[in-house]
């Protein structure tokens, strides 16, 4: 599997993020793999909880998994916990996965307002920053319209945005399913702007737009509480918490209902537990991707 490219800076073309994550989907399966390299796992694997530990558990999943999961998804907060040698490492990570064809969602959930949030856009979305993975993903907490410097650079680099619509911590609903004034929760509305955001890609018959939410696989029914329309979104919905955090078919059927052919699940210590052996990463990871589609794709 090869992903197109991202950023073209050359002229040739950019093919959006979402047709992209599309076909990639289709081609390995809807999973996407999150490369989490904390002190637990890497204990676990035999390493230390240094920035060369970090390393090698980083390079390694993508060597096992390159090429055979439809995304990777490093957690930005565990190399920068090493500070600027962890960040390189991060780089290091979304340039071997840039070069193994592989997308990347940088995990990152920035969120902040005008020339600070241009910045984020910058270090993520931009072409030439090595930071800048095929999407990130966002908090829209301090109003939808502060996300939009990297909704527009994304749309102008060919990558996507995540946005944080519904998750599973328990504080979650605090503000995700508080009302406003229209008596509409918020997290309807994240998902209400996402879908004006991916209207042109409806114009132009791509199979979804390049702006997605993060749902977590574990709500329930909390979009249907809140009334959040996650079929209308025409976007990648990106599913965290399946496999060792709890969700199964069944789980993923009640939460997505009939927008589930867009979900990208995510699975991070479910694969991740397997390693570091990477005959038994690849194994974990086929197992994690035909269950998804099984749930996903029926």
């Amino acid at each position: 599997m090869t992903a197109a490219r991202a950023g073209a800076p050359d002229g040739t073309a950019r093919v959006p993020f979402g047709a992209r994550l599309a076909a990639a989907m289709d081609d390995a399966g809807p999973l996407c793999v999150g490369i989490d390299p904390h002190a637990s796992l890497l204990a676990a694997w035999g390493l230390a909880d240094d920035v060369a530990g970090v390393r090698e558990l980083s390079l390694r999943v993508v060597d096992a998994l390159a090429g055979r999961v439809a995304a990777l998804k490093p957690q930005a907060a565990f190399f920068e916990r090493h500070g600027a040698a962890g960040v390189a490492v991060l780089e290091e990570v979304v340039a071997a996965a840039r070069a193994a064809g592989t997308l990347t969602i940088v995990d990152a959930k920035r969120g902040d307002i005008g020339s600070t949030m241009a910045g984020y856009a910058d270090a993520f979305l931009a072409d030439g920053s090595p930071l800048a993975g095929d999407a990130v993903t966002l908090s829209p907490y301090l109003g939808f319209g502060s996300l939009a410097p990297a909704a527009e650079l994304a749309e102008r680099t060919g990558r996507g945005i995540f946005v944080l619509c519904l998750t599973s911590n328990p504080e979650g609903h605090e503000v995700q399913h508080a009302r406003g004034a229209d008596g509409r929760a918020v997290a309807a509305s994240v998902a209400a702007q996402a879908a004006g955001l991916n209207a042109g890609a409806v114009t132009a018959g791509l199979p979804m737009g390049s702006v997605g939410l993060v749902v977590g696989a574990t709500v329930g029914d909390a979009a249907r509480a809140t009334g959040t329309d996650l079929g209308a979104v025409n976007g990648p919905l990106l599913a965290p918490g399946v496999g060792a955090q709890g969700a199964g078919p069944a789980e993923l059927a009640a939460v997505f209902g009939d927008a589930r052919r867009r979900v990208l699940a995510s699975s991070s210590r479910g694969v991740l537990g397997a390693g570091p052996d990477a005959d038994a990463l690849r194994a974990a990871a086929r197992a994690a991707a035909r269950e998804a589609a099984g749930a996903l794709r029926a």
